[in-house]
């Protein structure tokens, strides 16, 4: 039965909310509305009225006694439509992350502002007849100089506003209103604006041989359909022009690009790069954007103006009119991994909209990652790869410096050898850097009386001192005090010493040491946004500055052609802890690093500082053998039945009352799930026992590949009541385990 049968009778439709409850709601429609899956629609919720999206789902005729029930839909809302790909993707998310739907939806909703219908500026044209409307003549308006000047400059134009107008004829406002006033102008719609975006056919550089190859495989597969590709290639290869190539073979078939970069307000000569290779910038979807901004993307993205959009991993929500192809580059960065809220790798969530919309994804990296690498060899994407640098450029050797029979001087940190090269360097006149993947002046700060170290009060951290700014930071939750002259432990006065360097404490030893040289700190406490960005590395490649020193900002994708020198400071920080990814982590980072130097004619070296020699990750690197480590990885993960082999899901519940937190912990472990090879390790305080307050327990449940995890966890917590003062953070397949 349809809805026209029964006109007296009401269509009932399932409306999803952007806020995180258990699924969508019914409400009454009337058939006439005409509303579809993916309209954005007014409903009513409680005492408020609530923004939500028809979502899928055959509709249903309700009869009298059923639709007396329901709240009636208020209206539709502008003219834009969540796409059927894009509802595919919340409900799946929602479903692999075991979030509510409302919450995936909130993401694709991000900008409420956008959904509203813009405003109407209205245009003006000449009134019929106003040009050979004579000088004098009984009730006519009267023709001053600066009117006789608006009528020549609307003569056969299109449509403008008042302000447009004025500038044209070179008159005030007041002028053209008070003509409108008068009739002499009338209301007209305005044509849109012409819109220069990114072109497919603007001319590009000349590609060798091998970049030619791989960009004609990449190309081709923009016409057929679902397919991941991975493009592998050493740093310096020129990855970035061969994906353009397929970013060009889109744009002429039509279609909408999104690439992912992990840190865009970083990605300046990237921004750079696309706008010389397709002759105008494409749109950005990041945390920097003014409100302003926001709304216009988000509406070019929904009306399909927006042709290729390069943003964060929240981009992948957008409302793409007609996606044809999606880019992850970098793909194996740890940043594309969301931690708070709906917890996602935005990864391998792009693979999965590539899928569900039958477009092309390109994964992009020099050091990819283990998970990438496996389902390759299993035949799930395909690999292109680029093994040599462009132009010719070489690979720089790698040097490892063993801090235990080569230590630095006592309270320093620049080695006898790297300080060294950095002098040959600096007389040379060729740039150097020194990477120290610690922010800050120094990670802890004691009393020397009493050994009292400096805590967040909020976490379990240590605050970092942050010298140029004064003050001592959490990096967790961002609370901030200055440095106290009294210890509360002991009461001295002035005994707070630094312990351990950051990168502003090796700049002030690099400045000690050369003091004629230009030495520039860059972390993203010191680089505020894209614009900072782009003026920094502008100055870089000016060659105004000296010796670079920051942190793993400077790893990503940055081109330094004067830059023959890296050195790092303490290659071992990233593998303390016991992350099951610690050496892949710490070869990747390393390597991408190493890759800065040596990128144009000149070579590169790189003198890497680490107390581990002995570790596979740094004998590889010091061998240029990735895939023997990779290979190394793969069999240890394997062996051991490690993610990609097997599957973990973390269960964090966290809340301000320790004894309620343990209560509720115990309650919870008593109901795990029981199975062949499924173990549940914890609860346990989490290595970050208190963040922003709150207390933190973890549950850590391992599975085999195979088995059903979300199902699992479901039936677990089926029917479990957490108190009110607890929250529980699903983390599917987690990536950090802190």
């Amino acid at each position: 039965m349809t809805a026209a049968d029964t006109p007296d009778e009401d269509l009932v439709l399932r409306v999803l909310l952007p806020l995180p409850l258990a699924g969508a709601y019914d409400y009454r429609a009337d058939p006439e509305a005409g509303l579809q899956p993916g309209d954005f629609v007014r409903v009513p919720l409680g005492s408020r009225v609530a923004l939500g999206v028809v979502w899928d789902g055959d509709p249903e005729i309700a009869g009298a006694a059923g639709a007396r029930r329901l709240k009636d839909i208020i209206c539709r809302v502008g003219a834009a439509r969540l796409p059927a790909a894009t509802r595919r993707f919340v409900d799946w998310v929602a479903q692999y992350t075991m979030s509510p739907p409302g919450a995936v939806l909130r993401m694709a909703m991000s900008v409420p502002d956008a959904i509203e219908p813009p405003p109407l500026v209205p245009g003006w044209r000449l009134a019929p007849g106003v040009v050979d409307l004579p000088v004098v003549e009984p009730g006519a308006p009267r023709l001053t100089p600066a009117r006789r000047r608006v009528l020549h400059a609307m003569d056969g134009a299109p449509p403008a506003s008042i302000a447009a107008i004025a500038a044209r004829a070179e008159v005030g406002a007041a002028t053209v209103k008070a003509m409108a006033e008068a009739g002499l102008l009338v209301q007209a719609p305005l044509a849109p604006p012409a819109v220069h975006g990114p072109d497919g056919d603007h001319a590009g550089p000349s590609l060798s041989p091998g970049q030619e190859a791989a960009a004609r495989r990449l190309a081709a597969s923009v016409a057929g359909g679902y397919r991941a590709t991975l493009l592998d290639g050493v740093t310096g290869a020129g990855k970035t022009e061969v994906y353009f190539e397929a970013i060009a073979a889109a744009l002429r078939a039509g279609r909408q690009v999104l690439v992912l970069l992990p840190e865009i307000a970083m990605s300046a000569q990237w921004l750079s790069r696309f706008a010389a290779r397709f002759g105008a910038p494409p749109a950005s979807w990041h945390s920097e954007l003014s409100p302003g901004a926001r709304v216009r993307t988000w509406r070019d993205v929904a009306d399909g103006t927006a042709r290729v959009v390069v943003g964060a991993r929240s981009a992948l929500f957008l409302p793409y009119r007609d996606l044809g192809l999606i880019v992850v580059d970098e793909e194996h960065e740890q940043a594309f991994k969301q931690e708070e809220g709906v917890v996602y790798h935005a990864r391998d969530m792009a693979v999965v909209r590539a899928r569900l919309g039958a477009v092309p994804i390109v994964l992009v990296s020099a050091t990819p990652s283990i998970e990438t690498v496996v389902n390759v060899s299993r035949g799930r994407y395909d690999a292109v790869h680029l093994v040599a640098r462009h132009g010719g450029a070489q690979l720089p050797r790698i040097d490892l410096v063993d801090l235990r029979r080569e230590p630095p001087p006592p309270r320093h940190w620049i080695g006898p050898r790297l300080r060294e090269a950095l002098a040959q360097n600096l007389a040379s006149g060729e740039q150097s850097m020194l990477f120290l993947n610690r922010r800050g002046y120094a990670p802890l700060t004691l009393c020397r009386a009493c050994g009292h170290r400096l805590q967040c009060p909020h976490c379990t951290a240590w605050l970092v001192e942050h010298r140029l700014s004064g003050r001592l930071q959490c990096h967790h939750c961002g609370h901030g005090a200055p440095v106290p002259r009294t210890c509360t432990a002991c009461g001295a006065e002035d005994r707070f010493a630094p312990c351990g360097p950051g990168v502003e404490r090796v700049a002030e030893e690099a400045r000690v040491l050369f003091p004629t040289a230009r030495i520039e700190v860059m972390t993203s406490d010191t680089i505020a946004g894209p614009q900072a960005a782009s003026a920094f590395v502008a100055r870089m490649i000016a060659g105004d500055i000296d010796v670079l020193i920051g942190t793993q900002i400077v790893a990503k994708g940055h081109h330094f052609p004067g830059l023959t020198l890296v050195g790092v400071v303490d290659g071992d920080i990233g593998l303390s802890g016991g992350d099951l990814r610690a050496g892949e982590r710490t070869y990747q980072l390393l390597h991408q690093v190493a890759g800065r130097a040596g990128r144009a004619g000149r070579p590169g070296r790189v003198l890497l500082q680490t107390h581990a020699p002995e570790h596979p990750a740094m004998q590889a690197l010091a061998a240029g053998d990735r895939d023997g480590f990779i290979a190394g990885e793969i069999a240890t993960r394997e062996r051991l039945a490690l993610p990609p082999f097997g599957r973990f899901a973390a269960l964090i519940l966290a809340g301000p009352d320790a004894a309620v937190l343990d209560r509720t912990c115990r309650e919870l472990a008593r109901r795990a799930p029981r199975g062949p090879a499924i173990d549940t390790l914890g609860p346990a305080p989490a290595p970050r026992a208190i963040r922003r307050g709150r207390h933190r327990r973890r549950v850590l449940v391992r599975a085999p590949r195979e088995a059903p995890l979300q199902d699992l966890i479901a039936d677990w917590l089926h029917g479990f009541r957490l108190p009110g003062s607890v929250r529980l953070q699903i983390d599917i397949d987690p990536y950090s385990f802190l």
